[in-house]
C-alpha cells in the first residue's frame, strides 16, 4: 500500500508541472495496516433479517477485535439493522459485497453528545458511526452503510414537485407556519427556532432532540484512517466528517444523499492534515468535496488549518459545489492539490466561499484538470460574501450585491490568495468565472490558465488584485464578455471569445487600475473597452 501512495504522489507532482524551486512539498499520507484475524458479526449473535437490532453484536465484535490486537470485523452479505456504533483502535470494519448495514430510524436510539455543528461546539445526537482519539482504523469492502437520514431531515417545499410534497406531508410529521418546510416531528420543528450551541442544560436539548440531527460518520482526533470501496448513503446531515484527524485515505468510495438533503454534504475535511481522496464518487444534497477548518472566533482560537490534501480522479454529480473550500475556514487552509476531476450538474464547480467574521487564510491551492457540464451557477467562484443559502437563486431572487462600504481590517477578515487553476473545461454554466472580494480585502494572486468556459456570462471580477487569465476562452452570448469593478493589477493574456461581442471589457470603480490586455484579437468585438466615471484614463493597457 505504501508503494501505491508513493506512485500517487509522483503522478500528482508531474500533473502540476511546477518548477522544482517553487513546488511545495507534497503530502506523505501514512497508511493503515491490520492483522488478518477475522471476526464475523454472526459469531456474536447478529442476524441479517432487517428486523433484529444488531447493535450489541457489532459493539462486542469491534471491542473483542481491538482488545486482541486488531484485525477485521466482517459484516457478511445481508441486511443488518443496528443502532449507533463506535470504532476502536486497529479495527477494519469490512462490509462484504451485498452487505447493507442499516442504521435505525428510531431517533431515541441515538444519545445526545457534545460535538460540533458547522465548525462550532454544539450538542447533537450521536453519529451512526463514530470514533474519538483512535489510530489505525478502516471501513472497507463493497457493502453499503445507510444512515436513515429520512427520519431526521427537514425538507423544503421548493425542492419537491407538488405530488412529492403532498405525499411527504401525508406521511406524517408537521409543516411550519409558512407552509414551506416539512419537519419529521413537532420537536424537530421547535428546534428550528432555537440555538444548538453548547452551554444550555440537558433539558433544553432534550426538548429539541429530534432537531439535533447527526452527521453520519464522525471522527475526531484520529490517525491513519482508511475508507475504501464502500458506499455511504442517506445521511441525516453531513455524511463523512473527519475533524482534527491526520493521515486520511479515501479510495473508491461512493457517497449518496438525496439532492434535496439539507446540509447533506458528501465529505467535509475539517482541520485535518495529510489526506488522499482518489477515485471517489459523490452525488449529494449540498457540497460534494469540502474543505473546512472551524467557524469564526472558535475556529480561529482552535487555529488548526486543513493542509496537505490530494484530491484526484473524483466525480461529483448533484451537489452545491464540486470541490469546495469554506465557508467555515477560520483556522486556515493550505497546500491542496486537486487534479483530474469531473463535475456534472453541480450548482457550482470550483467553489471558494467565506464571509466577514470568518478570518483565516486560504492559500497555496493547486488545481489541474477539471471538466464540468451543466453547472447551474458559476464554473469557478471566489466569493467573500457567502450568505449561507443555496448558491443558485430561486426564481425571482437575485444574488447581486448592493454597494457595500469597506470595514476596518480585523482578526475576522478572511483572505483568499495564491491559487493556480489550470486546464479547465466547462460546457454550460450561468457564469464562467466570478471573483468577488471585499473592499477591505481583495482576492489576490489567482492564476487561471488553459480554460474553455461555455456560459451565459463570461467573467465578473470585483475587488480583486493580481489576477492573471492566460489562454482562456470565455464562450458566452452575453453582450459584455468581461466585467471589472474596483480591481487592479490584472492581466488578460490570450483571451478568446465569440465573434461579434458588443463589448469585450467593461471597467468600473475608481480603484480599478493597471489592467493589461495582451495577445487578444480585439477586432472580434464591436467595442474593446468601456469605462465609467472615476476610472483612471490609463487604467487599461492593450498590447
Amino acid at each position: 500500500m505504501k508503494k501505491r501512495v508513493a506512485i500517487a504522489l509522483v503522478v500528482i507532482a508531474s500533473a502540476f508541472r511546477l518548477a522544482p524551486e517553487s513546488r511545495p512539498e507534497l503530502p506523505k499520507v501514512a497508511t493503515t495496516k491490520f492483522r488478518r484475524d477475522t471476526l464475523p458479526i454472526s459469531r456474536f449473535g447478529a442476524v441479517a433479517d432487517g428486523l433484529t437490532p444488531n447493535t450489541t453484536a457489532l459493539i462486542r465484535a469491534i471491542d473483542q477485535c481491538s482488545k486482541a490486537g486488531g484485525g477485521v470485523v466482517l459484516v457478511p452479505r445481508g441486511l443488518w439493522l443496528t443502532g449507533p456504533i463506535t470504532l476502536k483502535n486497529n479495527v477494519n470494519l469490512h462490509l462484504a459485497k451485498g452487505a447493507l448495514l442499516q442504521f435505525t430510524s428510531q431517533r431515541d436510539a441515538y444519545p445526545l453528545v457534545a460535538t460540533t455543528w458547522e465548525g462550532e461546539e454544539a450538542i447533537r445526537n450521536q453519529a451512526p458511526i463514530s470514533g474519538v482519539d483512535l489510530e489505525n482504523i478502516a471501513i472497507t469492502g463493497e457493502g453499503i452503510l445507510d444512515g436513515a437520514g429520512d427520519a431526521w431531515r427537514m425538507v423544503k417545499k421548493s425542492k419537491l414537485t407538488s405530488d412529492q410534497w403532498k405525499k411527504l406531508v401525508a406521511s406524517g410529521g408537521v409543516v411550519n407556519d409558512k407552509q414551506d418546510t416539512w419537519y419529521p416531528s413537532a420537536q424537530s420543528l421547535k428546534g428550528a427556532s432555537m440555538s444548538i450551541k453548547g452551554g444550555q442544560d440537558k433539558a433544553y436539548y432534550e426538548a429539541i432532540k429530534d432537531f439535533l440531527r447527526p452527521n453520519m460518520f464522525s471522527l475526531t482526533r484520529c490517525k491513519r484512517i482508511l475508507l475504501e470501496g464502500v458506499t455511504f448513503q442517506n445521511s441525516p446531515a453531513w455524511c463523512l466528517h473527519p475533524l482534527l484527524c491526520q493521515d486520511i485515505t479515501l479510495r473508491n468510495v461512493t457517497v449518496k444523499n438525496p439532492w434535496y438533503a439539507q446540509n447533506g454534504d458528501g465529505l467535509d475535511l475539517e482541520s485535518c492534515k495529510n489526506g488522499l481522496v482518489e477515485n471517489c464518487l459523490f452525488d449529494v444534497g449540498d457540497d460534494g468535496i469540502c474543505i473546512k477548518s472551524g467557524r469564526d472566533e472558535q475556529g480561529r482560537k482552535r487555529g488548526v488549518p486543513t493542509e496537505n490534501i490530494i484530491v484526484r480522479n473524483c466525480k461529483v454529480y448533484h451537489a452545491h459545489g464540486g470541490f469546495v473550500i469554506g465557508s467555515e475556514m477560520s483556522g486556515g487552509v493550505k497546500n491542496l492539490f486537486v487534479s483530474n476531476c469531473t463535475f456534472m450538474g453541480t450548482d457550482v464547480g470550483l467553489r471558494f466561499k467565506t464571509a466577514r467574521g470568518r478570518g483565516g487564510v486560504v492559500e497555496n491551492i493547486f488545481i489541474d484538470g477539471i471538466d464540468m457540464t451543466d453547472i447551474a451557477g458559476e464554473a469557478i467562484l471566489f466569493d467573500m460574501y457567502y450568505a449561507a443559502k443555496d448558491p443558485v437563486p430561486q426564481h425571482g431572487e437575485s444574488n447581486e450585491l448592493p454597494e457595500i462600504p469597506a470595514q476596518p481590517l480585523s482578526a475576522g477578515t478572511p483572505q483568499f490568495r495564491s491559487f493556480e487553476i489550470r486546464n479547465v473545461t466547462c460546457k454550460g454554466a450561468e457564469t464562467g468565472i466570478m471573483i468577488r472580494g471585499l473592499p477591505e480585502m481583495a482576492v489576490r494572486d489567482i492564476l487561471i490558465e488553459n480554460a474553455v468556459l461555455q456560459s451565459r456570462k463570461g467573467l465578473i471580477c470585483i475587488e480583486a488584485e493580481r489576477i492573471k487569465l492566460k489562454n482562456v476562452a470565455l464562450i458566452t452570448p452575453a453582450k459584455t464578455v468581461m466585467q471589472i469593478q474596483n480591481s487592479r493589477n490584472l492581466t488578460f493574456d490570450t483571451i478568446r471569445y465569440n465573434d461579434g461581442a458588443d463589448l469585450l471589457m467593461h471597467i468600473s470603480g475608481d480603484r480599478s487600475n493597471t489592467i493589461k490586455l495582451l495577445n487578444t484579437d480585439k477586432a472580434k468585438a464591436k467595442k474593446v473597452v468601456e469605462t465609467t466615471a472615476g476610472v483612471p484614463t490609463n487604467a487599461l493597457t492593450i498590447g
